[in-house]
């Protein structure tokens, strides 16, 4: 399973408007070969559900998750942080090593 903050599902939906985004738009995560420890997390609005997706939601929020990155997001929240320290999209990942 994957959580979704009220604070991330509320930047989403501010994204989305920004971009004027269909409302059935949703986020798809995925994870890539590449980065510092090997992998990293692509973000993305899309229109069209790939057979396997999983989904999860948080007031309205969809998340869409392939598979093979699901199986390395499993027990994962995505956050959003406004605060000094940085702001963007946040994966606490208890899968992640590095």
């Amino acid at each position: 399973m994957i959580q979704i903050t009220e604070t991330a599902a509320q930047k989403l939906k501010a994204l989305k408007a920004e971009e004027k985004r269909p409302a059935g738009d949703f986020l798809r995560v995925e994870v890539k070969k590449g980065g510092c420890s090997g992998l990293s997390y692509k973000m993305a609005f899309e229109s069209d559900a790939k057979a396997g997706d999983k989904f999860f939601e948080l007031d309205g929020e969809k998340i869409a998750v392939d598979p093979q990155s699901f199986m390395y997001l499993i027990g994962m929240t995505l956050d959003y942080s406004g605060g000094l320290n940085g702001k963007g999209f946040v994966f606490n990942n208890p899968n992640a090593t590095k």
